[in-house]
């Protein structure tokens, strides 16, 4: 697999000052560790960061003063709005070895259930596996094409590369197939009013009995 490189420089100052300056000057301040070795705090070009994110990617070279170590993105920090990036951790690797990471899941495919009203709903957005760095992949990619209404993907059924293991509960709904909530509504309301209708209509006769015969006793009198 081609590893996409990412350049980096040593931060000399740390600090929330320093790291706000960095951020103003397009910079994205970050912490590399692993391996026994000495943690060592680093800028990135922000932009070269979030865009390797935004494809999936997972390991890099990171080059530092000319030296080059593989490592794994293992934490990203963003704003209280979740868009934007503040910190970024990678912890250093050795390419034979497995590492754990959460691999986003992408969907493929318009379910069957969907066409006859049913609605896709997402258990989950990503996956935690363990495999060998170098066999890590972009996204997971499910195709739903076959789910019909009431039909569940659970984690256990999720079909991955040879090699790579799925660390969630097995039994963790990753998607399904519902009918829209007021329609299932409407439809259990019909059901209740169909079973209820056969106990109403000896009522109605019974009350038109009593009826008939009060006019009847009517007449006697």
């Amino acid at each position: 697999m081609d590893i996409p490189a990412l350049k980096s420089e040593l931060r000399r100052t740390a600090g929330s000052r320093e790291a706000a300056r960095l951020r103003r000057a397009g910079k994205l301040p970050g912490i590399v560790y692993g391996h026994k070795i000495d943690p060592v705090a680093v800028t990135f070009d922000y932009h070269d960061v979030d865009l390797l994110l935004k494809h999936g990617a997972h390991l890099v070279t990171l080059e530092i003063n000319g030296e080059s170590q593989a490592c794994l993105f293992k934490d990203a920090q963003y704003d209280y709005l979740g868009d934007k990036l503040l910190h970024m951790d990678l912890t250093r690797v050795d390419l034979t070895e497995r590492a754990k990471v959460h691999v986003e899941i992408e969907l493929r495919g318009t379910p069957k259930g969907v066409a006859e009203g049913g609605v896709l709903r997402k258990g989950l957005k990503e996956l935690e596996v363990e495999c060998l760095v170098t066999h890590i992949p972009e996204r997971i990619r499910i195709d739903v094409g076959d789910l019909e209404i009431d039909h569940v993907l659970y984690v256990k059924d999720v079909k991955l590369e040879s090699g790579m293991t799925a660390l969630d509960d097995p039994e963790a709904v990753v998607v399904m197939v519902r009918l829209p909530i007021v329609k299932a509504v409407e439809e259990e309301a019909a059901v209740e009013a169909a079973e209820a209708a056969p106990s109403a209509e000896p009522e109605v006769i019974s009350k038109g009995k009593e009826e008939e015969q009060k006019e009847s006793d009517k007449a006697a009198d």
